[in-house]
């Protein structure tokens, strides 16, 4: 089993610290070199990391991977509540890609333009939801849905992307998974 991926992608890091205690390959592209481009090119056809080879099997996008490999391993399925927390936390990692890739390529993602405003609300908003929903000990388990929202925060920090310090159950919760299995080697600083 291989997984293609970068180690700054904030999808990817959630696939590798699920699979911390599993065997398989992991495979570091960089997507914008030309060799790494044929390869992601080659593994998945939306030009997105990550994408899982297994055998035969093709899987493109870190949700669909997760569901497959959950199956593969018996683990048992995520609730609805969990589904919508993902696509919660999958609506702001995608907001904060957009942002960062406009910002690579010298926009400046603070302008009043209606692109840079809904994609800042839309992450304020789901950050005020998440924040709520650790209150409500929703991520007290280290399990996908919480590994995924580690993920989003430490990838917000790390790309410095918003200002998300002030909504204090995501830091308490960002400073209490700091030292889980698999956080430290899969840090993409």
């Amino acid at each position: 089993m291989q997984l293609f991926g970068s180690t700054t992608s904030p999808f990817v890091r959630r696939l590798r610290l699920y699979l911390n205690d599993r065997q398989y390959e992991f495979i570091n592209l960089d997507i914008f070199s030309a060799e790494g481009r044929a390869i992601l090119t080659k593994n998945n056809p939306a030009l997105k990391v990550p994408a899982l080879v297994d055998g035969d099997q093709c899987i493109y996008d870190s949700r669909v991977i997760y569901r497959y490999l959950a199956e593969k391993f018996n683990d048992p399925k995520l609730t609805w509540s969990q589904e919508n927390l993902l696509t919660l936390i999958d609506a702001a990692n995608d907001s904060l890609v957009s942002i960062l890739i406009c910002m690579r390529s010298d926009l400046d993602v603070n302008q009043d333009k209606l692109f840079f405003n809904l994609q800042h609300e839309r992450v304020s908003n789901i950050l005020t939801v998440l924040d709520k929903e650790v209150a409500d000990g929703v991520f007290n388990q280290w399990n996908y849905p919480a590994i995924c929202l580690f993920c989003l925060l430490d990838w917000v920090e790390f790309r410095q992307l918003h200002q998300w310090k002030t909504y204090t159950h995501l830091v308490g919760f960002y400073q209490r998974v700091q030292n889980m299995e698999g956080v430290e080697s899969t840090d993409p600083r």
